[in-house]
């Protein structure tokens, strides 16, 4: 069996495959986060790695008999942990990719017209959702941890690399390529760890990890429960980058998007980065054998963490699966139109001082008004995503294939296709971020992978909304977007 472990942002998944990748053992577990100050999320490492531990005994015990050949990582991206090289232990809470505590440092970067280089070099633009202003603050906010950091001791991964660290035994202390150029430190064009950034965002040379393929011989385990010592991990992605190679996006101009806390929208690029014009994020995809991949993103804080909201928030459904029915309840928002700044904006717009807010009540909006509006705000979002991206690629997106847990919602897959005004097609099976890491780590180990599985019991959603339509529903969500 193969393993794909995607340790995301609210809870760990383990798949365990066989090599027609069909799924033998599913496990999962979910994780807290914290909110110690206005803007501030973060999480405990040690529960990070108990839950991956949990997933994948809970994984094995439903799978029956058989020895796990091969390990693949994915996971939430920018998300920063800092530890000790000599104990291992988190010297910090983890600082999670949602997090704002920096912004202030990047308007001051930006303000000394620094975002100009950074994007050139990067692919990315200077805000507090990446790695190195993280890195920084940790290190000034930790008493003695810089002088530490500086003299070798302490260790800074993003989830991938510290998930590498606990498996290995502590012997090693690795990246891969495109959780690499999430951080602010990494050089697109030399695919190495930039001296000059370093220097600029006061981050160590000391603690950064070694930069590895995204699949191929990474480390073995040592000393895991559950695990044989020796089982080789051999995939390695951003939980992103492995959803486009699990959707199959392996051409130049293939696009995804998956819905999970946030909206995430890949498209492959090709052999070439892309700096982009529109403000969305050129980022390596993977790097297989000799070959590196990249991507256009565009990404959206707060997707399924608006429905979240609803729940936990406003107490209007019980359950996460509930938003449907009451949002069919109503034909239409009703003028309601909510923008999702729960967490400031993404792409295009990187403004993390906005804050999300609820237009166009009177006296007869319902629930049902503000459940449909909510759906429609994480269509709407996707929509700027996909016009900029197309506008960077010099191409026009025909289709969407579409994963994660929110497409399971029905009017949500139409409602996008509808104000997208292409086909949305969605895979009988969408947990395709664990999948594409099983899909690395059967590369990695040098199996041949079957037929992506997005290829089997695609559910297609075609537009029905008049092009009149659609235009007065952008038009008013730009309306509604400025004010935010």
């Amino acid at each position: 069996m193969i393993a794909g472990i995607d340790q995301g942002t609210t809870g760990t998944t383990v798949l365990l495959v066989d090599e027609n990748e069909t799924v033998l053992g599913r496990g999962y577990r979910e994780i807290p986060q914290s909110y110690p100050a206005p803007g501030w999320v973060e999480h405990d490492p040690e529960q990070l790695w108990s839950s991956v531990l949990a997933a994948l005994g809970a994984a094995r015990a439903t799978a029956g008999d058989g020895s796990i050949t091969a390990i693949g990582i994915t996971n939430q991206r920018e998300t920063t942990i800092l530890w000790d090289r000599s104990t291992g232990k988190p010297v910090a809470p983890a600082i999670v990719w949602q997090d704002r505590r920096c912004t202030p440092v990047c308007e001051a970067l930006k303000a000394d017209g620094h975002e100009p280089e950074v994007r050139n070099v990067t692919g990315l633009v200077i805000d507090p959702y990446f790695s190195a202003t993280k890195i920084a603050w940790l290190l000034d906010h930790t008493p003695g941890l810089r002088a530490r950091a500086e003299r070798g001791e302490i260790a800074f991964g993003t989830v991938d690399s510290y998930l590498t660290w606990r498996l290995s035994g502590h012997r090693r202390h690795i990246t891969d390529l495109s959780n690499a150029s999430r951080t602010l430190l990494f050089d697109l064009h030399t695919l190495d760890w930039s001296d000059r950034l370093c220097a600029l965002f006061r981050v160590p040379r000391a603690v950064l990890p070694a930069i590895c393929s995204s699949a191929g011989q990474l480390a073995t385990t040592l000393n895991v429960p559950g695990l044989s010592d020796g089982t080789p991990i051999t995939g390695m992605a951003g939980d992103q980058q492995a959803a486009l190679f699990g959707q199959g996006c392996t051409g130049v101009g293939d696009a995804k998007c998956t819905f999970g806390t946030g909206s995430f929208l890949l498209m492959n690029v090709g052999a070439r980065p892309v700096i982009s014009r529109q403000r969305l994020l050129g980022t390596v995809a993977w790097r297989l054998g000799e070959t590196t991949s990249y991507a256009l993103e565009g990404s959206a804080f707060v997707s399924g963490a608006l429905v979240q909201w609803l729940r936990d928030g406003l107490g209007i459904i019980d359950k996460a699966a509930d938003v449907e029915t009451l949002a069919r309840s109503v034909p239409d928002a009703g003028g309601v139109t909510i923008v999702p700044a729960l967490a400031g904006l993404g792409a295009p717009h990187w403004r993390p001082d906005a804050r999300g807010l609820i237009t166009g009540i009177t006296r007869g909006t319902t629930r049902g008004h503000i459940a449909r509006a909510a759906l429609e705000a994480m269509a709407l979002q996707n929509v700027e995503l996909v016009r900029a991206m197309e506008a960077d690629a010099g191409t026009v997106i025909t289709s969407l294939r579409v994963d994660g847990g929110a497409t399971a919602n029905d009017l949500l897959m139409q409602l996008q296709a509808d104000l997208l005004g292409v086909d949305i097609l969605r895979p009988a099976f969408v947990e395709l971020t664990a999948l594409g890491a099983a899909r690395l780590a059967a590369r990695g180990a040098g199996a041949r992978t079957a037929r992506p599985a997005t290829d089997k019991g695609v559910t297609r959603f075609s537009p029905q909304m008049s092009q009149a339509e659609r235009q007065e529903r952008l038009v008013r969500w730009k309306a509604a977007v400025a004010k935010a």
